[in-house]
């Protein structure tokens, strides 16, 4: 299980961001757990209203974080799970998803939280959800990764307001 070595994400203020939401609908307990976490992050980083945004699915993901990102949300947090089943799909998915995530997040330079779970099996995801019992709580993390670096574009692009 990883987790050891996290990096201490000790919340720090960002009221002044435009934060998105962008979340599957696929595997509904997990997603209910990983919008929670995005949700307590963005409270406990005092982001006020965070637009959340529903998608079919993880494969959905990145067109409509492109349309988040080019409406100038200075982060947007992409949440979904992906469960390897007995054909290709898992890979075409899981990379489709991935590589446009990231090509949003340089096409617009806007963080894109990634809280997409790539998991083996339903254990593996309700163990990341963030759930009573569940170890990780990945929608948290992704959040507070996203928001800590907008706010370091945020001190590169206008040093003065830091």
């Amino acid at each position: 299980m990883s987790g050891a070595g996290a990096p201490d994400q000790t919340p720090v203020d960002c009221h002044d961001l435009r934060v998105a939401i962008v979340a599957a609908s696929w595997h509904t307990q997990v997603m209910d757990g990983l919008v929670a976490g995005a949700l307590r992050a963005c409270h406990d980083y005092r982001v006020e209203e965070p637009h959340l945004v529903r998608v079919p699915g993880a494969f959905e993901l990145p067109v409509v974080a492109e349309a988040l990102a080019a409406e100038g949300y200075d982060a947007v947090i992409a949440l979904g799970v992906v469960i390897r089943g007995g054909t290709p799909h898992f890979e075409y998915v899981c990379n489709a998803a991935t590589d446009g995530l990231g090509q949003v997040a340089l096409n617009h330079r806007t963080p894109v939280g990634f809280g997409l779970l790539t998991c083996d099996n339903d254990e593996q995801a309700l163990d990341r959800a963030g759930l009573e019992g569940s170890r990780e709580d990945k929608g948290y993390e992704a959040t507070s990764a996203a928001l800590l670096t907008a706010r370091t574009i945020r001190a590169i692009q206008r040093p003065q307001e830091t």
